[in-house]
């Protein structure tokens, strides 16, 4: 008698995942990479509260195709191992944590001017 293996018997990898008596086997017919692909393009830009009270005082009011744009720059940001990237899109410049998709803040073209933007470590142009 094998005394090692008496309680805990090893068995044949397809007997290991059958279901027990009362259980029933529960099978993915989803594929990781499109459930990859599926959160990373429903993943949303979210606006820090300095953005947002920089977005209320400026009048600037944002519509869907520049959200859509500003939200596949970041994407494209964090594709490429960025962490903090500067995004130009038209008249508008916004300063983005990429790791955590948070718009820190934005400057809009009349106080562009004779700005430096500092810790970024990349820059997208739209």
């Amino acid at each position: 008698m094998n005394r090692i293996n008496q309680y805990n018997p090893v068995l044949p990898p397809d007997l290991v995942n059958t279901p027990k008596p009362g259980q029933t086997k529960t099978e993915s017919k989803v594929n990781f990479k499109e459930v990859l692909q599926q959160q990373l393009t429903t993943d949303t830009l979210n606006f820090s509260s300095h953005c947002q009270k920089r977005l209320e005082q400026n009048n600037i009011q944002l519509d869907q195709v520049q959200l859509d744009k500003l939200n596949s720059a970041v994407t494209k940001a964090a594709d490429k191992g960025s962490r903090e990237s500067c995004v130009i899109m038209d008249d508008k410049v916004f300063i983005v944590n990429v790791t955590n998709r948070t718009v820190k803040t934005i400057v809009d073209g009349q106080r562009m001017k004779e700005n430096v933007f500092t810790n970024i470590d990349s820059a997208v142009i739209v």
